[in-house]
């Protein structure tokens, strides 16, 4: 028997979370439209996932009406969680590290094989991941084989920065007129636990704070459940979270100062304050672009990095 996808075991924690949290032992599930909401995917995600909690005897039925829950989820019940990164997103991942850990410059070439071999997927995978991403003019492929690094250069970033700008405060919208009851309200508190944690290290271990970040973002724009958004964050993320065009040397203080920023919009969504979010959010924006744009023009100025 094939192996279920990512996305349905994704899924599956995340229903299997909600009943342990959101319904009571014998009562009946809620709506397929809420038990979508609560696995961040559609009906018919929510309901092959609602197929493994029958499986495993978590729920007794699986028709409108029918679905009970019948006992609390175990450890058992959920999938690993080393299971849920897909392949595209392990090479997403490693191409970040790669270029993030090793302060890579434009111009620096890398391999198929590397990149396979530290993501642990085949070069075929890679090769698809490669071409695709490389439409945004980040890399791209060597005469004569192999990929190589690219600049780019302000009107890119400030294209950027803009189509950034329309989404993210879009999601601040979206989640600001969700219900406090809706589960999205779990993630959020996970989310600003993290960051509560990270916050007074963050001079010590700033370096953990990219992958944080790309999170936070992610959560976001996942709310939108817009696949082109999904796609153009891709971009993104590889931009304001690992470039290499970033001084380094002031590294530690933007990695605090936006850390805070996080915190500031969480806080006001958990406190349900809309435009207390759209306002820091706005300010967030407006600080990632300015640091861009600085980022870049001394690059262009041929100034030293640290």
């Amino acid at each position: 028997m094939s192996k279920p996808p990512t996305i349905h075991k994704r899924a599956s924690n995340l229903l299997l979370d909600f009943v342990a949290t959101s319904v009571t032992l014998g009562a009946a599930l809620p709506s397929e439209q809420t038990l979508a909401t609560a696995c961040q995917a559609s009906r018919t995600v929510a309901r092959s996932a609602l197929v493994h909690l029958h499986a495993c005897g978590v729920i007794d039925g699986l028709g409108a009406g029918e679905r009970r829950l019948l006992r609390r989820p175990q450890a058992d019940d959920y999938f690993d969680v080393a299971e849920l990164e897909s392949g595209s997103e392990r090479i997403q991942r490693a191409m970040m590290e790669r270029v993030f850990q090793r302060d890579l410059q434009p111009g620096a070439e890398f391999s198929e094989v590397e990149l396979a071999r530290e993501a642990g997927a085949s070069t075929v995978s890679v090769r698809e991941f490669l071409i695709g991403f490389s439409r945004f003019g980040l890399i791209e492929k060597k005469p004569r084989g192999g990929w190589r690094l690219c600049a780019f250069d302000l009107d890119f970033g400030k294209e950027l920065a803009d189509m950034r700008q329309l989404f993210e405060v879009a999601a601040i919208e979206h989640i600001c007129s969700l219900p406090a009851s809706d589960p999205v309200y779990r993630e959020l508190a996970r989310l600003i636990a993290k960051h509560e944690k990270l916050a007074p290290r963050i001079a010590t271990r700033y370096g953990d704070f990219p992958p944080l970040d790309r999170e936070f973002h992610t959560f976001l724009i996942g709310l939108l459940n817009n696949r082109f958004a999904r796609g153009f964050y891709d971009i993104v993320s590889f931009v304001f979270h690992y470039h290499y065009q970033w001084d380094k040397g002031q590294e530690m203080e933007r990695n605090g100062y936006a850390l805070q920023e996080h915190l500031a919009i969480l806080r006001a969504i958990a406190a349900r304050d809309p435009a207390l979010a759209l306002a820091n959010m706005r300010s967030h924006l407006q600080s990632a672009r300015s640091s861009l744009m600085l980022s870049i023009r001394t690059r262009g100025q041929g100034k030293p990095q640290a």
